[in-house]
């Protein structure tokens, strides 16, 4: 059993206030579990309205499979926070086997 672990660390410039903040982090996840079936946690306290990290993870019995489901879940979302007024600034992924 393999499990993939990605964090994506996103600026959110034209957030204004903690409630801005929200919109956008809630919207990313809600939309990353609908359309890819994978966890989504925010690992970070809301320090800054500006910024933020979302973790993401999936098992699977194939490494093969988590690593095309992470690639395309990287590029979801980084065409989300586009869509949301974010930036991702920077993801990495993680393997671990069981």
């Amino acid at each position: 059993m393999a499990i993939a672990a990605l964090t994506v660390e996103l600026s959110i410039p034209l957030s204004r206030s903690l409630k801005d903040r929200r919109q956008v982090v809630r919207s990313m996840k809600d939309r990353l579990r609908q359309g890819f079936n994978v966890s989504v946690a925010e690992l970070d306290e809301a320090i800054t309205w500006q910024s933020a990290t979302l973790g993401i993870a999936a098992i699977s019995s194939s490494r093969d499979y988590l690593r095309g489901l992470m690639a395309e879940v990287e590029r979801a979302a980084t065409r989300l926070a586009a869509e949301n007024g974010a930036e991702v600034t920077d993801s990495f992924w993680d393997f671990a086997e069981s």
